[in-house]
């Protein structure tokens, strides 16, 4: 064999096992990444959301966290049915599958009542239309207090004894009276009149003493 034929064969033999060196790497690395990502985003792995509502926010808190799960509140509620920080809704809800170190995001029962600005409704508006919005807001309302005024013309609103104006802030817990007009009297009622022309009727004493002057 001459010199130039060895020098070509060792070089193909180095090149040959350079070439399945860096393959052999390149599969390595591939193996190594896809290993990596299962166990960074457990592939494979999920647990049931448990459903939350009606828990208070620690019991929920202890019970995802023995799962791997994280628990945040994210907003407030009122339910008077309720006890104090009770969910009331959550996300993700109940039964779905979820990935470890997930957050499951919950509305917690608010221990007040909310309160809400009364709207512009003390002489503005009618009876009617005073009932339907301050219902469509979750206020209570008792019977209504006739005052003198236009018939069904809203003059003014009792919360506890008092009177309260437009822009109050009340709980929806208080009930609210309004105060509505009765209307003017009717035409059909008496009144009492005294015709001072009038003959008195046979019976009656007529008190008026004429007195003449001298």
């Amino acid at each position: 064999m001459s010199i130039k034929g060895f020098i070509q064969k060792i070089r193909n033999h180095y090149l040959t096992t350079n070439l399945l060196a860096m393959g052999l790497v390149v599969i390595l690395l591939c193996v190594a990444v896809a290993i990596s990502l299962g166990y960074y985003t457990h592939h494979g792995e999920n647990i049931v959301v448990p459903d939350l509502k009606g828990m208070t926010f620690e019991k929920a808190y202890n019970l995802l966290e023995k799962k791997g799960i994280f628990v945040q509140v994210s907003d407030s509620g009122y339910n008077k049915q309720l006890p104090a920080n009770t969910i009331l809704i959550q996300t993700p809800n109940h039964g779905m599958r979820v990935k470890e170190g997930r957050t499951i995001y919950v509305t917690v029962n608010s221990p007040l009542s909310p309160t809400f600005a009364l709207p512009d409704i003390v002489d503005n508006c009618s009876l009617r239309e005073a009932e339907a919005r301050l219902s469509a807001m979750g206020f209570r309302l008792t019977a209504p207090q006739e005052v003198e005024g236009e018939k069904d013309w809203v003059y003014g609103i009792v919360c506890r004894g008092r009177r309260v104006s437009n822009g109050d802030r009340i709980s929806i817990d208080n009930p609210l009276t309004l105060l509505v007009g009765k209307g003017m009297m009717d035409d059909t009622d008496e009144f009492g009149v005294v015709d001072e022309y009038a003959t008195p009727e046979v019976g009656e004493i007529d008190e008026f003493e004429e007195v003449t002057v001298e």
